[in-house]
């Protein structure tokens, strides 16, 4: 890896931040976070930065602590119906928005509507639903047209796309349209006006934002803002970051390469810790709509090109921070099976694309270069997409311009597609109905588009299995299905870290990587 002399970047990374600081006292966290955030509505992409962006604002109805159970966040109170049907919730006293507002059912409705339009377990609640309406300021009710057990999963999901709590004006707006006001439910407030895309984001303490009163645990519990200011700096070279923690100049560092961990092991200023509880599945994502990838015989050609432990290396040496799992579900999810899993075999892949009538369609690579992961594994699977006899043309950019890109539908040759690496985390890839890569209902899947029947109708079953034997069952089928189908293709699980300062306590152990309850010591 090459890196820029490191008294320069120290020397750089000092005075841009230093330039960043507010002019008066505060209590002030400084981070530097694995991306950019390009813009704000947590409903309309699955982006990770606007995700936890969303964390930072709004709050939600239900949270997983950190044993993964759904506990009640915004809700007081939740009963059903005896025939299952009646879902009844009741909001907390005393909640507000960050404009001083109170929040109502009105506003849970409309929030909870525009949802579940974009997210793939939304959709199947929507599908189900038999009716989403206000009793009165505090209390709305969800009419189900027959028992589904997934309700509170849904509704606690922890990840893309998350059911946050916005005004109902906000919320009104077209689930296709992004928001652009920042006015939430959540214990910090963004501040807009201090917004520099590719520099900053900064966010103050919402004063008007009730917490509960339980301790904090995983995503749930008293969402307590223990400083005044949370600053989010983008400083896309990794050794200019790592100067400014070693520095002091911020606290924490999102997504250390692992070459930087020995570094950081000797050093008592710093400690290491995961940046999330689940890990993450990397996935090579396929634009099935479009050449070469609407061919089904150079997809299934990508299973034998990909060797997980090939990418894996390729990327880190410890074999505590990854994993081979040869499963579209995470290796720790409780449906974790090996149905009809193939072994890498470069020569069948080369076969597969022989016999598919590839014609010389360039596969546009979307690579993003300035995070560790998925830069490294593009630049393995290029390499490997080669010597199986595809041509392929990478497109170097950042994450955010890869996040706005990915959204185009155009032919390769018009802005278009045909690759992407990406990192979900495991609450994304964990079970059938609301994994964000076997979706494959067409439009309303994530990016990529696969658009496969028998897919759907088992991702359908699933919702409705009687017990845990069938839900086994049903994602055994529908991992042999998938194999054959090949919507994407798993490319290791790996286990990301993250370095703070010695002196901060209360960092949450959490699904996703969040910002309330810290403060120093």
């Amino acid at each position: 890896m090459k890196r820029p002399n490191i008294l320069l970047a120290a020397s750089f990374a000092a005075g841009f931040l230093g330039a960043m600081s507010p002019a008066f006292a505060e209590t002030v966290l400084k981070i530097r976070p694995f991306g950019d955030l390009k813009q704000i509505d947590p409903v309309i992409t699955s982006d990770y930065m606007v995700r936890n962006h969303g964390y930072m604002v709004y709050d939600t109805l239900f949270s997983l602590d950190e044993k993964l159970a759904a506990r009640p966040q915004m809700l007081e109170t939740w009963t059903t119906s005896s025939d299952q049907l009646t879902y009844t919730f009741t909001l907390r006293g005393g909640l507000a928005f960050s404009d001083g507002k109170p929040v109502t059912s009105d506003d849970a409705v409309a929030s909870l509507k525009r949802w579940w339009q974009r997210d793939g377990l939304g959709q199947q609640l929507a599908a189900i639903s038999d009716g989403l309406t206000v009793r009165d300021d505090k209390t709305f009710e969800l009419k189900l047209k027959r028992p589904w057990g997934l309700v509170i999963e849904a509704l606690s999901k922890p990840s893309s796309n998350v059911p946050f709590i916005m005004p109902k004006a906000i919320a009104a707006t077209p689930a296709d349209t992004a928001i652009t006001d920042p006015t939430g439910s959540g214990p910090f407030i963004m501040k807009k006006d201090e917004w520099v895309p590719g520099s900053r984001v900064v966010y103050v303490k919402n004063p008007a934002y009730k917490p509960r009163q339980e301790p904090a645990s995983g995503l749930a519990g008293g969402k307590l803002a223990k400083v005044d200011r949370v600053e989010w700096h983008y400083i896309p070279d990794a050794q200019t970051a790592l100067n400014a923690l070693q520095a002091g100049e911020i606290d924490i560092f999102e997504e250390v390469p692992p070459d930087f961990l020995p570094t950081l092991a000797g050093n008592p200023d710093i400690k290491t810790m995961p940046q999330d509880t689940l890990g993450m599945q990397m996935v090579f994502r396929m634009n099935t709509s479009k050449p070469p990838f609407d061919n089904q015989k150079v997809r299934q050609a990508i299973r034998y090109m990909i060797d997980q432990e090939k990418f894996a290396r390729a990327y880190v040496s410890d074999p505590a921070l990854y994993k081979n799992c040869p499963s579209f579900f995470m290796c720790s999810s409780p449906y974790f099976t090996d149905e009809g899993w193939v072994k890498p075999d470069i020569e069948k892949a080369k076969k597969l694309i022989a016999e598919s009538g590839y014609d010389g369609t360039p596969v546009v690579v979307l690579h993003a270069t300035e995070s560790g992961p998925t830069n490294t594994f593009s630049l393995v699977a290029e390499q490997l997409m080669r010597q199986i006899g595809l041509k392929v043309e990478p497109q170097a950019m950042d994450w955010g311009t890869l996040v706005g890109r990915r959204s185009s539908k155009e032919a390769v040759d018009k802005g278009g597609w045909s690759l992407f690496m990406s990192g979900p985390t495991g609450a994304d890839m964990f079970e059938p109905v609301g994994h964000l890569g076997l979706r494959a209902n067409c439009d309303k899947a994530w990016f990529g588009w696969p658009c496969d029947e028998q897919i759907e109708k088992l991702r359908g079953e699933f919702a409705f299995a009687a017990d845990d034997e069938q839900k086994k069952k049903i994602a055994g089928d529908l991992q042999k299905r998938a194999v054959d189908y090949v919507p994407y293709w798993p490319a290791a699980q790996l286990y990301l870290v993250r370095a703070v300062r010695s002196d901060l306590d209360g960092i949450l152990k959490a699904a996703v990587p969040v910002y309330w309850n810290i403060s120093r010591k």
